[in-house]
This record gives structure tokens, C-alpha cells and sequence, in this order.
């Protein structure tokens, strides 16, 4: 990625304090505490006409108890043929920016805020991501991570409710149910802008200095 390795050490215990209470809006369904009721209910979900045009759903991958949550904003053709959040590219690229905080994939969790893939790539509809709301928020529920990041301008909207651009999202620690969240750059993003991938870094570099120490 062209960005220095980290070497795990002690969490620095004085990150920037949240700068917001980013609340989703409320969702009409409620949030289920199992893993395999979660993922049977992600499978078989309909509440969208999503579910009309996926090949499968793609529920998340990665530790039941991860510190850290990657959370991007929906599955494109190959999550769709694969059913596995971040493939390809942007997955690998995904994969180096782990790397760089010292994780590996399967120590972390990987979901989207879509579970299903919007035709063409689009961006989800405000009644889609309505739709799907509790699935994620069961997920975050039920991994407790001690940091969120969000993964490009769709996602960070959505879980910070904001039209804010993505710019001026970044650099600042963010509050979603009460855990804090961090904005950076999508990966395919940054496969057509080399030059932001310091950015990103940094970013990482933020969540990072905002952890408190271990679980």
C-alpha cells in the first residue's frame, strides 16, 4: 500500500473524544442476538426488492469478537457471486490496510452496510438501507468492537446520517451507538487515487491512537 508497517503495541489511551452522536434512524425491525437466527434471517430476507435481483446475500466475514469493524456500504459483482464482503481488488487492497495496524482479515470483521447488491453498483436508496439497518446494528450488537471504521463516502453517510462529504468527515472521531467510528477512504478509491493511500494511513492511524487498551 506504500504505507509503513505497524508493530503492535499498547493502545495510546488519549484519542480525540467523539466529535458526534452519530445515530442511525430508527429502525422497524428489531434486533436479533444470535448469530445463526441473524444469519438464517439475512439469507432469507425480503424486505426489499433487493432480494428480487441478488445472486446471494453477503452476510460478513470475519471475528465474532473482533476489536476492530470494517463496515462498507454494500456488495458489488463479485461479493454478490461469492457471498464474501471486500473480494477482488479493493479486498486485497482492503486486506494491506489491515495489515499495516497489525491484523490480519480473520481478525477482524468485514460487513457492509447492505447485505444485498444494488444493480449496476449503485448507491443504496435511503428505503434500502432503512431495510437492512437491523441486520447490521444486530451484528455491531453482537461483536461489541471497540472501534468502527467506516469504508468510503456511502457507508460513512449512512451510519453517521449525513450528507457531510467524506472529506470533511475524515480526521475526526465519530460516535455510532456509542462506539467510536473513524472515516476513511473506500479501497477502490484509492486504486484510482494512489496519492490518497497516505491519507488513509493516517486515518488508520487515528483509529488506532483512539482505542483504549484491551477488552
Amino acid at each position: 500500500m506504500g504505507i509503513e508497517t505497524w508493530t503492535p503495541r499498547l493502545p495510546v489511551p488519549h484519542g480525540p473524544p467523539p466529535a458526534s452522536a452519530g445515530e442511525t434512524a430508527a429502525s422497524p425491525y428489531p434486533l436479533i442476538p444470535d448469530w445463526d437466527e441473524l444469519e438464517q434471517e439475512v439469507r432469507g430476507c425480503t424486505r426489499c426488492p433487493l432480494h428480487q435481483t441478488r445472486t446471494q446475500t453477503v452476510f460478513g466475514v470475519g471475528n465474532w469478537n473482533a476489536r476492530w469493524l470494517f463496515i462498507g456500504e454494500a456488495p458489488g459483482e463479485s461479493e454478490d457471486l461469492q457471498g464474501e464482503p471486500f473480494v477482488g481488488r479493493a479486498g486485497q487492497l482492503l486486506n494491506e490496510m489491515i495489515k499495516a495496524i497489525g491484523l490480519t482479515r480473520e481478525e477482524v470483521y468485514i460487513a457492509n452496510v447492505l447485505k444485498c447488491r444494488p444493480p449496476k453498483n449503485r448507491d443504496p436508496s435511503v428505503e434500502e438501507a432503512t431495510a437492512c439497518e437491523s441486520h447490521l446494528r444486530s451484528q455491531v450488537a453482537l461483536i461489541k468492537p471497540a472501534i468502527i471504521i467506516a469504508v468510503g463516502r456511502v457507508a460513512a453517510q449512512n451510519l453517521l446520517q449525513s450528507a457531510t462529504p467524506i472529506g470533511k468527515l475524515r480526521g475526526v472521531v465519530h460516535d455510532y451507538q456509542s462506539i467510536p467510528l473513524v472515516v476513511t477512504y473506500h479501497p477502490a478509491y484509492l486504486l484510482r487515487s494512489q496519492t490518497e493511500k497516505r491519507r488513509a494511513w493516517e486515518d488508520l492511524k487515528l483509529a488506532r491512537r483512539t482505542l483504549s487498551g484491551p477488552r
